[in-house]
């Protein structure tokens, strides 16, 4: 798998900016890392455990700290800073973003939450 060569967080734009040795670059909005955190908070221990996340449109990114050469961790402005972000997980995240996008809002949707916080 592809590993970052740069991780910039973006604090204006609300993203973290990344760019792979295969030459791949992606935006990783905060909020989109929020909601896909790898933790067992929100992944849970196993399928059909997940936990959708809801109220997070205004999460921020307060801290990025990497963990041997494999991962970072993100710190949350709302406390959550489990959950290691893994190369591979972010060039995921980034090569699907608009599947797992439509399909966390439609998550949202049929459970009838928001985006925003309440």
């Amino acid at each position: 798998m592809p590993h970052p060569t740069e991780i910039r967080v973006r604090r204006a734009s609300r993203v973290l900016a990344l760019v792979f040795d295969d030459g791949y670059a992606c935006e990783l909005d905060f909020e989109y890392l929020r909601v896909s955190s790898p933790s067992a908070e929100v992944k849970g221990h196993g399928p059909g455990q997940e936990t959708l996340v809801t109220g997070k449109e205004q999460v921020a990114v307060v801290g990025c700290e990497p963990v041997g050469n494999y991962a970072v961790k993100l710190v949350f402005d709302d406390g959550h800073d489990s959950g290691l972000f893994t190369w591979d997980y972010l060039y995921e995240l980034g090569r699907q973003h608009a599947d797992n996008w439509s399909h966390y809002l439609n998550r949202l949707a049929e459970a009838g939450h928001s985006r925003a916080a309440t």
